[in-house]
């Protein structure tokens, strides 16, 4: 006789990997959130959107790509959560939208709890840093097509945000400043790139390495959470006057801020405004990668950016600078015919 364990999915490891990880969920969640953890959906009281005149729902899903890769190397699984947290939520905050509840998709080789226990711990923390519940999720075991130590995630997430409250392309005007906001690193984009490189044979690196420039292991660095913008940009915006946000993630700055700049506007981003993080100078040393493809797939030390009034620029760099992140002015927004477009200028400070 054979059996689904024979297979290779373990139930009853499943069933411990839910239990581990209960506590951490319930510490993720809203007053709206109705019933706990276990049933097949999650629920969430719509009736708390009754206050507002016309809101719009808002919603977003995302990974983590290959830094999960790093996370199971060093054996470390309470932080890549937070990425993926800051990945999903900070998509819906560019529009304005708060986020309400996330759900997320674990895929794993083999069910080992307490691992799947640190991933959820992870994800529920960073629910908890960016104001919204986890929801609900799904844990799947994959026998055969994903190694035992091996484990994926993705999460989406739902926000609402007041009709005339929708941030985007359609406030920005010619002569808007362009704030940039600091990331905490690399975040979660480009790991294909910055493994291929930083762990090459060529380049006498390991995980394990310290190094010196970055005042830590490589493995430590790699790692380093995503900076969660949510709460903070929500805020900035309900307190001063901001028209866009963009999320700097896959496709670096320059594109991803194209992407709310409206046709007859340009934004031209001065490189001399800051100097990037070390590890990206070391991505670029050890390839050696070209500054263009460095910032084409890497955030360059931005991970967010606010288009807003040049009289509100150091109002909201005070304010962001109480919460103990760091923002400048970065640049400007132009008339210019044609698509709307952003590019970097100058060079580095």
């Amino acid at each position: 006789m054979t059996s689904y364990a024979a297979a290779g999915v373990d139930i009853e490891a499943g069933d411990r990997a839910v239990e581990l990880m209960k506590a951490s969920v319930r510490r993720a969640t809203r007053p709206e959130v109705v019933g706990g953890i276990g049933g097949f959906a999650g629920l969430f009281d719509a009736s708390a959107l009754a206050g507002y005149r016309r809101p719009l729902l808002a919603t977003s899903t995302d990974g983590v790509g290959t830094k999960v890769a790093l996370a199971q190397a060093l054996d470390v699984h309470d932080t890549i959560g937070l990425d993926l947290v800051a990945m999903v939520v900070d998509d819906l905050v560019v529009c304005g939208a708060e986020p309400l509840f996330m759900t997320d998709y674990i895929a794993c080789g083999k069910v080992v709890p307490e691992r799947i226990a640190a991933i959820v711990s992870g994800i529920a923390q960073g629910c908890t840093l960016a104001g919204c519940a986890l929801l609900g999720g799904e844990t799947a075991e994959h026998p055969g097509l994903l190694h035992p130590d091996e484990y994926d995630v993705a999460g989406a997430a739902t926000g609402v945000v007041e009709a005339d409250g929708l941030l985007g392309a359609e406030r920005i005007v010619a002569g808007d400043a362009v704030l940039a906001i600091a990331s905490s690193g690399l975040h979660s984009n480009g790991y294909s790139l910055v493994r291929h490189v930083l762990l090459a044979e060529s380049s006498g690196l390991t995980l394990d390495t310290h190094v010196d420039e970055l005042g830590r292991t490589l493995g430590e660095e790699l790692l380093e959470p995503t900076r969660i913008y949510a709460r903070d940009c929500l805020e900035l915006a309900r307190t001063r006057e901001v028209h866009a946000y963009s999320h700097i993630t896959g496709g670096g700055l320059a594109a991803n801020v194209a992407r709310v700049v409206p046709d007859g506007l340009h934004v031209r981003i001065e490189r001399s405004t800051w100097t990037p993080p070390p590890v990206f100078g070391l991505v670029g040393a050890v390839g050696p990668v070209e500054r263009g493809e460095l910032e084409r797939t890497l955030n360059m030390g931005v991970g967010m950016v606010a288009v807003l009034p040049p009289g509100e620029v150091a109002a909201a760099v005070a304010f962001l600078a109480e919460r103990g992140v760091a923002a400048w002015q970065a640049g400007e927004v132009v008339e210019q015919a044609g698509d709307g477009t952003a590019e970097l200028v100058g060079d580095h400070a």
